[in-house]
């Protein structure tokens, strides 16, 4: 259930909430997870427009983007990470209207350790959010719609 934080200078986007959404969504495919309301209503992303001016690098550059992307513990194998990476850079850059700007984009990948995901008040261990799912999907819930 992924966290995804994306970091760019105000106005590289021109729907931040259109962009979440599609971000949101390509992490959860390619996780390959069930289409189910825990994982639909647990993976998100945020977008943080900055003042230009809070963001450089060394020759004064401002036109970069940064996407983080935190998952549980394994949740990612090699090839989703590939996978995660190339398609978030694509998202980001035709969000932007700027094709050169995939050339501008880093994808952090993190992953919160074994119980190190809170969810619900309750810092749940890969096993509870395997329950979770198992749960979810023999009550023969519905996929939610998005």
């Amino acid at each position: 259930m992924p966290m995804i934080d994306v970091y760019a200078a105000t106005g590289t986007f021109t729907d931040e909430h259109q962009l979440a959404v599609d971000l949101a969504s390509a992490v959860m495919k390619v996780e390959q997870v069930p289409d189910i309301a825990l994982f639909r209503k647990n993976t998100a992303a945020f977008v943080h427009p900055l003042p230009a001016q809070c963001l450089a690098n060394v020759d004064g550059d401002s036109t970069y983007v940064r996407v983080q992307v935190l998952t549980n513990a394994g949740a990612l194998d090699r090839d989703k990470q590939l996978a995660v990476v190339a398609q978030l850079t694509a998202i980001v850059a035709e969000a932007a209207g700027d094709p050169s700007l995939a050339g501008r984009t880093w994808v952090l990948l993190t992953e919160a350790p074994d119980g190190g995901w809170g969810l619900a008040g309750h810092a749940n261990t890969n096993s509870e959010l395997v329950q979770l799912a198992r749960a979810e999907l023999s009550a023969g819930r519905a996929p939610a719609g998005g």
